[in-house]
């Protein structure tokens, strides 16, 4: 009997699993959809990335006059800007903006009532629209590794099962903290003004203007023990051998660590905030 009932609990486990994977898959092409009927948005965006991978490199190398800086060789700096803006591309979300205007035009009804949990349906739409950024940004990644071929050459990659695994850690970490910040906006209309300061510490600490290695020995220390450089910064040091296939243990637990904040902040803004949501905008 006790084996009957467990063979039971695990079909009807499966059975669960089976339905949210076909609710995911369903959302995942909708919003694939609709990224590729807004394409031309995403390559506005993707051309600011663009603009950093031209011209930050060139800062650096210009700083350095062909030296090394904090242990970056003027190939590896051109190569973590590819690469970290390529990484950026997958991994970091900014779906705030999206969920404050639905929360207040009160799209955000239809949204809590499906049956399906709101955290998985933004998880599987922003999932879409990673996959549509990347692909825009591809082919300018493969251009500019053409043009700077020449300092890049011979530089080493590290692609083990830490660095996939990182990545896909990274971009969890992102969408869990952006979600629990998006939930601000069921208790103020001005929310806006704080997802515009997220970006100051996001900027500086997740690796996207400057190398963290390059900064102060303070700063780097912050940088450690805040979200941003879980997202794509760690993930692109791991990958270019900046952190070695031991330290990269660690990133991968604290990117665990960062993922279980997020969703547990998300958890407590989303019931507090739904309890006093009401749907103006409907």
């Amino acid at each position: 009997m006790a084996g009957s009932g467990s063979g039971r609990m695990s079909g009807m486990l499966v059975d669960m699993l089976r339905w949210r994977a076909r609710q995911s898959l369903g959302i995942f092409r909708i919003y694939i959809q609709d990224g590729l009927a807004y394409r031309a948005q995403g390559l506005i965006w993707v051309l600011t990335d663009v603009t950093t991978a031209v011209i930050m490199p060139q800062v650096w190398m210009a700083a350095g006059k062909g030296a090394a800086i904090q242990g970056y060789t003027p190939g590896q700096m051109i190569l973590y800007y590819l690469c970290v803006i390529l990484l950026k591309s997958f991994i970091v979300s900014h779906f705030m903006w999206d969920i404050s205007f639905e929360i207040k035009e009160g799209i955000f009804s239809s949204q809590i009532i499906r049956p399906m949990p709101y955290l998985q349906f933004m998880v599987t739409r922003n999932m879409a629209w990673r996959f549509i950024r990347t692909g825009i940004f591809l082919p300018f990644f493969v251009l500019f590794t053409f043009l700077y071929w020449g300092q890049i050459q011979g530089s080493h990659f590290y692609v083990g099962w830490e660095f996939w695994l990182s990545v896909l850690l990274g971009h969890f970490v992102s969408i869990a903290i952006v979600t629990a910040l998006a939930m601000i906006a069921l208790f103020t209309e001005e929310a806006q003004a704080i997802f515009e300061l997220y970006y100051v510490p996001a900027l500086f600490l997740g690796g996207e203007l400057f190398p963290v290695a390059l900064m102060p020995g303070w700063v780097q220390a912050i940088a450690h023990w805040a979200p941003f450089y879980y997202t794509a910064a760690a993930p692109t040091e791991i990958l270019i051998g900046k952190v070695s296939p031991e330290g990269a243990g660690q990133v991968l637990m604290a990117q665990c660590g960062w993922i279980l904040v997020g969703v547990a902040l998300f958890g407590i803004l989303f019931r507090a905030g739904t309890k006093r949501y009401s749907g103006v905008g409907m």
